[in-house]
C-alpha cells in the first residue's frame, strides 16, 4: 500500500431507505360485489450497515464517492401482498474505523473486529394497507398509510491504524528505512523532516511462517500533543497499536529524545504509556566501530532498567535481534 492510497479521514452523507406505501386497494372480483379491503403493507426501507473487513487497510474508496443510499421499500399490493423490503447497503471499512456524527462531533461507534456489523441508520417502516384498518365499525376503509421516510446523517469516518507494532520517533529518525528493511513495504524515504505524512504498513515475516504488522507513524515533534506539526493527526494512529517501538537516532541525545516522545504521548493520552514498548537506537552505523560499544553502554546507563537495542537499517546490524524482541514482547503479558 502506497502513501498516496492511504486515506484515514473522510466525510460521508448516508441515508437509509424510505418505507413503502400501504395499498388502499378494494377487492373486486366477479360474483363478489363487495370484496372489502385487501391492500397490503408497504415494505421496510433498507438499512445503512457498516461492516469491518480485515482485508481493507484504508478509507481510499471513499475519497471520491461521498453519498450512500439504501434501497426504498416497495409499495403494498392487492390481495394483502406486502411490498418488498428495501435493499440494505453494507459499507465495508477497515478495522479501527471510528464513526462520528459530523454536526455534533459525537462518537457513535468503532469497528474493530472482522465481519463486525453496526446498523447506523434503520430504514423507514412501511405504511399499513387498508386491510389493517378494517373493523366492525368500518368494514370498507379506503385509506392507507404512507411509509416512514428514511433517516439521513452526515458522518465522519476516522481510521486509527490497527497494527501489532507502532514505530514512534522524531522526523528523520529512520522509521521508514527500518520498515523497508524488515518488511516488503515501500515507504517514501528522504533525508528531510516529515517525509512520511501518512502511516505506512508492512508485514514482518518471522520464523516458522509467523507474521506481525508494523506501522510507520509519521514523525512526532515536541509540542505534537498540542497540535504542533500535525501532532493530533499523527498521534491518534498510535492508539490502536499493540506495542510501541521508540526509535531514536544515534545522532541525537537518545535518552532526552525518548523522554520528550514519552511526554508527548502522556499529554495526548495517558493510557498510551500503559502500552508495552521497546527502545532502539537507529543509525548506529554512524558511530565509529571502535567507539560503538562505549556509546551503547553510556546510553544504556541513562535508561537504567530499560533495555536498549542498537540497530542499523542500512547494514542490517541488529535487525534479527530486534525482530526477536518484538515477537517476544508482542506475546508477553508484561513489560520487559
Amino acid at each position: 500500500m502506497t502513501e498516496d492510497n492511504f486515506v484515514d479521514y473522510v466525510s460521508l452523507n448516508v441515508r437509509s431507505g424510505n418505507g413503502g406505501k400501504g395499498s388502499s386497494h378494494l377487492r373486486r372480483e366477479k360474483f363478489i360485489a363487495k370484496g372489502g379491503p385487501d391492500g397490503g403493507d408497504g415494505g421496510k426501507g433498507g438499512d445503512i450497515i457498516f461492516k469491518g473487513d480485515l482485508n481493507i487497510w484504508t478509507l481510499y474508496k471513499f475519497k471520491y464517492k461521498k453519498h450512500f443510499k439504501a434501497g426504498h421499500g416497495g409499495d403494498g399490493g392487492r390481495n394483502k401482498r406486502s411490498g418488498r423490503k428495501g435493499e440494505d447497503l453494507i459499507i465495508k471499512v477497515p478495522l479501527g474505523t471510528t464513526i462520528i456524527e459530523k454536526k455534533t462531533n459525537e462518537f457513535i461507534t468503532e469497528i474493530t473486529e472482522d465481519n463486525e456489523e453496526f446498523v447506523l441508520l434503520s430504514g423507514g417502516l412501511g405504511g399499513r394497507g387498508n386491510s389493517y384498518f378494517k373493523s366492525s365499525t368500518n368494514r370498507t376503509p379506503r385509506y392507507s398509510q404512507k411509509g416512514i421516510s428514511g433517516k439521513e446523517m452526515i458522518i465522519t469516518l476516522e481510521l486509527k491504524v490497527l497494527a501489532d507494532v507502532g514505530l514512534v520517533g522524531f522526523p528523520n529518525a529512520g522509521k521508514s528505512t527500518l520498515l523497508a528493511s524488515i518488511t516488503s513495504a515501500k515507504p517514501k524515504i528522504g533525508n528531510y523532516e516529515f517525509t512520511t505524512l501518512k502511516p505506512n504498513l508492512g508485514i514482518v515475516e518471522y520464523k516458522d511462517f509467523k507474521t506481525f504488522v508494523v506501522a510507520d507513524i509519521p514523525g512526532i515533534i515536541e509540542g505534537a500533543s498540542s497540535g504542533k506539526g500535525l501532532g493530533h493527526y499523527f498521534l491518534r494512529h498510535v492508539e490502536r497499536n499493540s506495542i510501541l517501538l521508540f526509535l531514536v537516532s544515534a545522532e541525537q541525545d537518545v535518552y532526552k529524545r525518548f523522554l520528550i516522545l514519552r511526554e508527548e504521548l502522556l499529554k495526548f493520552n495517558p493510557e498510551l504509556l500503559d502500552k508495552r514498548f521497546i527502545v532502539a537506537i537507529s543509525k548506529i552505523d554512524l558511530i565509529e566501530t571502535s567507539k560503538r560499544n562505549l556509546f551503547i553502554d553510556t546510553v544504556s546507563k541513562d535508561f537504567k532498567s530499560i533495555s536498549v537495542l542498537a540497530i542499523s537499517s542500512v547494514t542490517n546490524l541488529g535487525l534479527n535481534l530486534l525482530k526477536d524482541e518484538l515477537w517476544k514482547v508482542l506475546n508477553s503479558d508484561k513489560i520487559e
